[in-house]
């Protein structure tokens, strides 16, 4: 039997989720960046942005000529049937299975990024 070619595309991950994780990954990711990383124009990935500041999943605040993005803690999926749940537990594994902070360890947890000694622990 012949595999059937299916109808669309889908994923089980949105952009939304993508983009949201690679925030959590670098607070400080540029919009280019996050729209070559998901396949995406520039535009498409600011309105995925802002969907998310609307929504309250992130703030975002200007440092210099960079946006620093920082997600709300306690957020909780959108859809009924998931509202109980806070999303932090599905950023965490799109965190984990993605790329890793360069030394084959994974990103450090938020709010360590600004520790004292900037070596890795």
């Amino acid at each position: 039997m012949e595999p059937v070619e299916s109808r669309t595309s889908w994923t089980f991950v949105t952009h939304h989720a993508r983009i949201l994780a690679m925030i959590v990954r670098d607070p400080e990711m540029r919009l280019r960046d996050m729209a070559t990383a998901c396949g995406l124009t520039e535009r498409a990935a600011q309105a995925i942005v802002t969907d998310l500041e609307s929504a309250g999943y992130l703030t975002r605040t200007r440092q210099g000529r960079r946006n620093h993005y920082r997600v709300t803690p306690g957020t909780l999926f959108r859809h009924p049937a998931e509202g109980q749940h806070e999303i932090a537990d599905l950023l965490r594994l799109l965190v984990d299975l993605g790329p890793d902070g360069g030394d084959g360890r994974p990103p450090r947890p938020e709010g360590r990024e600004h520790d004292q000694d900037q070596t890795r622990p």
